[in-house]
């Protein structure tokens, strides 16, 4: 194992330990977030937008922000990788953590096929211009330019149908999420909703206080019922 890659892992131990993902997986879930947020939002206000260079810097600017998301999945995934998260009440529930796990994986295909189907919804309009990730790094367009209208409008299509499927598929699993969060926090009192909030000294987001779990140790819960 490279140094660096063994030093992270140490430096995350003090974090898992307790419950607790790194500050850096935390910034990477609440920015996420807050980038999907946008997405479904401006993705729905600008449906009403009339057809003109309005909607088209609209789309332009939905499909950037969705390339930017693209790449914040790409680096999330490779920080779980090499830092993995923490083992708290969530892994202890039985089918229900195997249905959470399921569903973390459907998000991460989710930020995947998203992005690429409105890049190539994107591409598949004539002519093609290139996108900026994060308003910086120049995006060319996919190669579709050379192909006939058939074959540009079938990609079109394809790809609508797609993007158009995963909204709808994110839009009902972000609320699922955030409630099935506030039920751990508030309804089962576990360590989960804290994990993953920033760390502030003398500051417990649990309403019970510090409910952190040790890997092995008994939940909150399970001792109090006990």
């Amino acid at each position: 194992m490279k140094p660096w890659v063994q030093q992270w892992r140490e430096w995350s131990v003090s974090y898992r330990e307790r419950g607790k993902y790194t500050p850096v997986g935390v910034a990477f879930h609440w920015i996420m977030a807050a980038v999907v947020m946008w997405q479904l939002v401006t993705g729905w206000l600008m449906q009403r937008y009339l057809v003109g260079p309005d909607k088209l810097d609209a789309y332009a600017l939905h499909s950037e922000v969705g390339l930017t998301l693209l790449v914040l999945g790409t680096l999330r995934l490779l920080w779980r990788l090499i830092v993995p998260g923490p083992i708290n009440d969530a892994d202890r529930q039985g089918w229900r953590t195997t249905v959470a796990h399921a569903i973390h994986a459907i998000f991460y295909a989710l930020f995947t096929l998203l992005p690429l189907s409105g890049w190539a919804m994107w591409s598949a309009i004539q002519p093609g211009r290139e996108l900026r990730l994060a308003g910086i790094v120049e995006v060319p367009a996919m190669p579709f330019q050379d192909m006939s209208p058939e074959w540009q409008f079938w990609i079109l299509d394809v790809a609508e149908d797609v993007h158009v499927t995963c909204v709808v598929l994110l839009a009902l699993l972000v609320p699922a999420h955030a409630l099935a969060a506030i039920k751990h926090h508030y309804w089962d009192r576990d360590d989960v909703f804290e994990g993953m909030m920033p760390e502030v000294p003398d500051t417990h987001w649990h309403p019970g206080g510090p409910n952190y779990s040790r890997p092995g140790d008994p939940s909150p819960s399970s001792s109090e019922a006990g």
